[in-house]
């Protein structure tokens, strides 16, 4: 038998029809949730210049993502995930109209009625969010071998933070220059075309199997990620690092009030993580990990913690921007990891309830983060809170380490293609 060279195995997965477009359809999706994003945070600080607001978008988010995670899991553990991911990118789809007609003031509102139906479009984004990520899970499954899973993953991320990268910036000087009509044209079109690139994917057929009731399909979920101390402690570190230290809610802020940038300037903070997460994932979808440990998960969230930090005291946009960038390296790999380990330890009829576990976690960091961030920002102020919360990074990945030993040498090998 001959081994494969590392480099034809990451990228022949870029030879399949089905995952091609599942890539374009997750960067173009993405790049309009992050040109969205941009906008409409921008536009609410805009408005009011209160912080709390900018957290409250994101509870607005967490609420109907979390509560509707594990039902969504059930859903496509028994449905097509193909065409689940297809219905709910409609729907961001047709949520984005109603964000284009409201935020590019096409018709024209109070502050009171905007705010209103944009954290209602922000509730139905959320809603969406919680049945696209087991959807796009299970799919992924379905459309590439096991042995390509980290390179497929590693692409997967690549894309995504290319989205991060170039959405955001672009959105920022559109609505500098042009005003925000022109602006959200920007993600319309770009949600309308991921939805016809999900439309021409064509996976292997569900085999078909007894349909168990929901709550005990549910609880078989919980009950395997508790039994998976590798899985559940992953996910809990990255969570907890996330929901302290995440401080992107309060850009709007930073860009105004510390760095007076405007939202062109906005634009390139929420590109900058990206920029160095994007060439993080590249290299490790051209060289993937061979070993997954969870010693390298602590130092990511270390890193992680200590980038914050110094972004919370920076009053430059290029050496924001700097610290900003690290900390999408380490996001970068901290993603890699999870999503190897999760495909690794899945079984098949249960990745869409394992990836709404995940979900709940992921969703909670991001979005309660926000809203942590925006409690601590209206009480302490921009920079206490993100120094704070960074902080409390640094204390978790001490904690984790302190109190589970066993976990922090867990060390598992992936295995190689051979002919």
């Amino acid at each position: 038998m001959i081994r494969k060279r590392k480099s034809e195995l990451s990228f022949k997965v870029l030879k399949s029809h089905d995952f091609r477009l599942m890539l374009f359809a997750r960067v173009f999706s993405l790049a309009a949730l992050q040109a969205q994003a941009v906008i409409i945070g921008w536009q609410i600080y805009e408005l009011t210049h209160d912080p709390l607001l900018l957290g409250l978008a994101g509870l607005a988010e967490a609420i109907p993502a979390i509560t509707c995670a594990l039902f969504a899991g059930y859903v496509v553990d028994h449905a097509r995930p193909q065409r689940v991911y297809m219905y709910c990118l409609l729907a961001l789809t047709l949520n984005t109209l109603l964000l284009f007609l409201i935020g590019g003031q096409i018709i024209e509102l109070d502050v009171l009625p905007f705010l209103l139906l944009s954290y209602g479009a922000i509730f139905t984004s959320g809603l969406a969010r919680s049945f696209i990520m087991p959807s796009s899970f299970s799919l992924l499954a379905q459309i590439i071998p096991m042995r390509d899973i980290s390179s497929a993953s590693a692409w997967l991320s690549s894309g995504f933070q290319v989205a991060v990268i170039v959405a955001p910036a672009v959105a920022g000087f559109v609505y500098g220059g042009y005003g925000p009509s022109v602006a959200w044209t920007m993600p319309m079109f770009l949600m309308l075309a991921a939805f016809f690139m999900v439309l021409g994917i064509k996976p292997l057929p569900r085999t078909g199997k007894k349909r168990e009731s929901a709550m005990k399909s549910i609880r078989e979920g919980w009950q395997f990620i508790i039994k998976t101390p590798v899985l559940l402690g992953s996910m809990s570190l990255d969570m907890l690092a996330v929901l302290f230290g995440g401080a992107i809610a309060l850009l709007p802020a930073f860009a105004a009030d510390i760095l007076h940038v405007g939202s062109e300037g906005l634009g390139a903070l929420r590109a900058a993580p990206a920029v160095g997460a994007v060439i993080m994932a590249l290299i490790m979808a051209i060289k993937p990990m061979k070993v997954i440990s969870i010693k390298r998960l602590l130092w990511v969230v270390v890193g992680f913690g200590i980038s914050m930090i110094g972004f919370g005291f920076s009053t430059s946009l290029w050496l924001s921007m700097v610290f900003l960038a690290l900390s999408g390296m380490f996001d970068s790999v901290s993603m890699v990891i999870r999503q190897t380990l999760m495909q690794k330890m899945t079984p098949d009829h249960m990745r869409g309830r394992v990836s709404s576990v995940n979900s709940m976690f992921v969703i909670s960091s991001n979005e309660i983060g926000a809203f942590e961030s925006g409690v601590l920002a209206k009480f302490f102020g921009l920079v206490p809170s993100v120094v704070i919360g960074g902080v409390g990074t640094l204390i978790v990945a001490v904690g984790a380490a302190w109190a589970s030993p066993a976990m922090r040498n867990t060390v598992i090998e992936l295995e190689d293609e051979e002919d």
